[in-house]
């Protein structure tokens, strides 16, 4: 099998909606023309040259779902994903053109995946990293998705076919994620863990958001945050780190929000609301004269982040090891958390931000996988299209 690559010089449509909200651009040209599927497996990919993270304002709405993907048509016995069917290192992931398409129980819906994205839990689990309470292998791999219903269960009360949705397909990240995830062309999950796409944004965009705004907001509401707190952000540029920063920041209220990040990422942080950036290649957290009511970890220094925070504060952990008085929770995904945030996503308020080295085409899920585990990502890893 060759899977064919456009010649073409593909560009991610800048989406966003008033006021003034971010919007990500970039453009990669592609020099190979051909894959081979024994080289998409090897994890082998052509040579991309890409232009910088660009940020900008604009108020154009978000081109039509019809314009994006087919329209509802009879869903077939198999269908194309990634799979795995040992733990391990990336080169465990395997293409699969005949893979059986999930059947629904009655309180789900089957979604023709449009978009999908990639989170540091992807990795762990095909690592094996809690393999005593994952799902049996083999494995489709894949919690973040966005795309639209093409079939619905006796038990589903508000969706129908044709809705376009995002959502996480794990209601608990850790404890029997499904067999069957989002790295494929059609995904079923319960309706209550989805929600209907914010319609300025594109499903790239939409795709990855739902883990990371969840993990996002269900931190900030364990450690009580309200209006007038202050909060610190370590990694503020990556997936998580980002959406804390505005959530923060618009939605919860915050009276000062500092972030770390490298040197070249800090105007990253200051256009999502940062007030104070700190460059962590030049500053020591223990040098810090402020001390936050907050800290919200998202790289794994617990030992440092308490260092900051406030006596009677909280530090969130999302990874590492945990020093008191921080602690640590792993998220469970819910629906209603994205409706009550799309208000803040459609007014432009909440901003998705994704790496500019994607969206990887279907193709490339091994190299996202890659690049995921480097811990150097902007914002989300996202994989689109997905045929």
């Amino acid at each position: 099998m060759k899977a064919t690559l456009p010649l073409t010089t593909p560009q991610l449509r800048t989406v966003t909606s008033p006021p003034l909200p971010i919007n990500l651009s970039f453009t990669f040209r592609q020099h190979g023309t051909k894959l081979s599927n024994s080289s998409i497996l090897r994890g082998a990919s052509p040579s991309f040259s890409y232009v910088p993270l660009r940020v900008s304002a604009s108020s154009q709405a978000a081109t039509p779902a019809s314009a994006q993907t087919a329209q509802t048509t009879a869903v077939p016995s198999e269908m194309k994903a990634w799979v795995y069917g040992e733990y391990g290192g990336v080169d465990v992931l395997k293409f699969d053109e005949k893979v059986a398409v999930p059947q629904i129980k009655e309180d789900q819906v089957l979604i023709k995946v449009v978009a999908a994205a990639l989170n540091p839990v992807d990795a762990k689990r095909r690592q094996g990293k809690f393999k005593a309470t994952d799902s049996p292998l083999p494995t489709v791999p894949g919690y973040d998705v966005a795309g639209v219903v093409v079939k619905v269960g006796s038990g589903v009360k508000e969706l129908k076919e044709g809705d376009e949705v995002y959502g996480n397909i794990n209601e608990k990240a850790l404890e029997g994620p499904k067999q069957f995830g989002s790295l494929a062309e059609y995904t079923a999950v319960e309706e209550k863990l989805v929600a209907l796409k914010p319609k300025n944004l594109d499903f790239a965009q939409a795709a990855g958001l739902p883990l990371a705004i969840e993990t996002a907001y269900e931190g900030l509401e364990r450690t009580g945050f309200s209006a007038g707190k202050s909060i610190l952000v370590l990694n503020g540029a990556g997936g998580v780190g980002s959406l804390v920063i505005q959530l923060a920041k618009q939605v919860f209220g915050a009276s000062k929000v500092a972030a770390t990040a490298s040197t070249g990422k800090l105007e990253l942080l200051k256009s999502l609301g940062v007030d104070l950036a700190i460059d962590y290649t030049k500053e020591n957290l223990e040098d810090l004269l402020e001390k936050f009511d907050v800290v919200y970890d998202a790289i794994g220094q617990c030992d440092r982040a308490v260092k900051a925070v406030k006596e009677g504060g909280s530090v969130v952990a999302l990874t590492g090891a945990v020093t008191p008085p921080g602690f640590r929770f792993v998220v469970t995904s819910n629906g209603e958390v994205l409706k009550k945030l799309n208000p803040y996503l459609e007014s432009g308020k909440l901003k998705a931000v994704v790496d500019p080295k994607g969206p990887f085409p279907f193709a490339q899920v091994a190299e996202a996988f890659s690049y995921i585990e480097t811990n150097r990502a902007v914002g989300k890893v996202v994989i689109h299209p997905i045929p």
